[in-house]
């Protein structure tokens, strides 16, 4: 199958939550020297944007959504070690969650699995995760970022209290955050150092507070 062919394979793959096919796709998308990127910037990345897109739309509903996500995990399995073993440089360390009282978890694992697949060294706390929890983890890995979504408008308050959090600890990571409800004029009202409203969008700020 040609590459183009694969990428398209792999978008709707991701489109009809098909995971066994989506990691088969991954699987012959390797087999046939594609590298591993390419497979998740042409193929994965538009899948999930356009489930998001019909989500947004009113076209997908909650199990959809959840299917989507499955798949692209289910390639990314695959797809992971051949990143993992390309002897790309690590871009930077970064502790992620969703915070405490908001179990809101799809649209935090994908902005994780971009920034895996993109060099950075992640640790995803997963939901509900508390202050204490970022600011241990932060420390542990000497993380230069901690990235904090929040799903809800009565969850947003944490990505405030996990900014002071890490400025009294002393620790040098600079805060991303995300979610539904949030805005860059929140997250300059709090002090976090950046702002991303969706995936791809994180990787890119990622990119840039590392390097600044």
């Amino acid at each position: 199958m040609a590459h183009e062919e694969l990428l398209a394979g792999l978008r709707q793959a991701v489109l009809d939550c098909d995971e066994p096919r989506a990691a088969r796709l991954a699987r012959e998308a390797l087999d046939t020297g594609m590298p591993a990127l390419r497979a998740i910037d042409g193929g994965l990345v538009p899948g999930i944007q356009e489930a998001g897109r019909l989500w947004d739309e009113g076209e997908f509903f909650l199990p959809e959504l959840v299917g989507a996500a499955g798949a692209m995990k289910a390639a990314m399995a695959v797809l992971q070690p051949a990143l993992a073993g390309g002897g790309s440089r690590e871009l930077g360390r970064i502790v992620i969650g969703t915070v405490q009282g908001d179990i809101h978890d799809i649209g935090k694992s994908l902005v994780a699995t971009l920034l895996a697949a993109n060099g950075f060294a992640v640790s995803d706390e997963g939901a509900d995760v508390p202050v204490e929890r970022f600011v241990t983890r932060a420390r542990e890995l000497d993380a230069d970022l901690v990235c904090a979504s929040a799903l809800l408008t009565t969850t947003m308050v944490q990505q405030r209290t996990l900014v002071e959090a890490l400025r009294a600890a002393g620790l040098r990571a600079r805060v991303m955050v995300g979610g539904a409800p949030v805005t860059p004029a929140w997250a300059a009202q709090i002090g976090a150092a950046g702002f991303a409203d969706n995936a791809v969008a994180a990787v890119a700020v990622a990119r840039g507070l590392v390097r600044s």
